[in-house]
Order: C-alpha cells, then structure tokens, then sequence
C-alpha cells in the first residue's frame, strides 16, 4: 500500500526523490500547463487569424458579386450608350452645317427685321468649336414692340433649318430715356446670343485629336 504525500512536505529542489505518485500529479500539472500555454499562445491566435481570414473572405466575395452584377449589366449598358450615342449625332445633324450658317444668320437678322424690330446691332462674333458642336455668338440690340418681338421668336422657330437661340446677358428696357414703359411703347433688348451648328466629320477629328493630346499632357504633367 503506497504512503500518503503531503504537498507541503515535497522538496521542489529535489524532485527525483518525490513518491511516485507525486511524481505522475506534477508531471499531469505540467503537461495541463503546457497544453493551456500552447493553446493561449498557438492555437488563440490561429484562431484570430482565422476570423479575420473569414471576415475578409466575406468583403471579396461581395465585391466579387458585386463585380459580377456590373460585368453582367455591361453589355446592355454599351449598346444603350450607342443608341444614345445614335440618337445625339442624330440631333446634331438637324441643327445647321458651317457651309448654311452664314445664310442661317442673315435669315436671323432679316426675321427681325420683317417682324418690325430695329436693328440697332446684329454682329456676330467668331465662333468657338465644342467637343461635338460649334457655337456663334451674336451680340446684338433690337428695339421693339412686345408683339414685334414675340413675331421674331415665332419667326426664328419657323425657319426651314432648326435654330438654337441661347440668351446670355440679356438686358430689356424701356426705349424711352423717362423708363415709362406706356402701351405699345418700344422696348430695347441688347446683349448676347449664341446659335448653334453639328461638326463636319473633318472637325469632329479635329476634336478627337485635340481631345486626345490634352489627355496626354495631362497625364505627363502629373509624372
């Protein structure tokens, strides 16, 4: 029959001689210890590993059906952007070509004219070229009834060729020096307006080579 231990008697200076069974209590201890330290040290932080590789598994797969959502929607979004594309070039053909835009002006000027308007000023001024379009400016100051400028615009809208009148800086006053505007009085509006016309195809790659040297520039200035 194994002698009874008592634990405060055990010399940890010499643990050779300690019973057997103390022995096998301080050898299953330090094994416990040695588990619990491996499990803190090891396996706690594969474990922290591992929720952030999962965490980061669910961000990709999200972004990666979110990029499966917009590849799929591309295709319909292309031709969408060719119809409009289409629908565009077939807008701006309406408007004036640059050989019918000096006769477009003059037909302005004589709409004014044969809506009873004064001609003060009609000048036009050089014109600027846009990404798909060109634009004129006109400065000019008609004196007028309001029913001779109303005949005008519906003049401008009826000529053969669509028009595109756009007001800048448009100031309207009375003619008279008192500023009594009296019925049926004249009315002078000076100021600017711009007409429109398309890009002949010669223009259009103009613009596209414009277009693609300033790309360029910038990108060598950002270096």
């Amino acid at each position: 029959m194994s002698k009874k231990f008592n634990a405060k008697e055990l010399d940890f200076n010499n643990i050779g001689n300690w019973p057997q069974k103390a022995k096998m209590v301080f050898c299953a201890l330090l094994a416990l210890l040695i588990v619990v330290l491996s499990f803190l040290l090891v396996v706690r932080g594969q474990m922290n590993d591992l929720e952030s590789l999962e965490s980061k598994e669910v961000t990709l797969r999200a972004d990666f059906e979110r990029e499966q959502q917009r590849a799929a929607n591309l295709e319909p979004l292309k031709q969408q952007l060719a119809q409009m594309e289409q629908v565009l070039q077939q807008m701006l053909r309406q408007l004036p070509s640059k050989t019918e835009m000096p006769d477009l002006i003059i037909d302005v000027s004589q709409t004014a004219l044969s809506s009873g308007l004064n001609n003060e000023l009609f000048q036009p001024g050089a014109e600027s070229l846009k990404e798909f379009y060109a634009e004129k400016p006109i400065a000019l100051r008609l004196v007028g009834s309001y029913h001779q400028f109303g005949a005008f615009v519906s003049g401008v809208a009826s000529l053969p060729r669509v028009v595109i009148l756009t007001m800048h800086d448009i100031n309207l006053k009375p003619k008279d020096p008192k500023g009594v505007i009296a019925r049926g009085g004249a009315l002078e509006l000076s100021g600017t307006v711009k007409t429109y016309r398309y890009l002949d195809d010669a223009e259009l790659e103009e613009q596209e080579q414009l277009a693609e040297a300033a790309k360029i520039a910038e990108k060598k200035g950002g270096k």
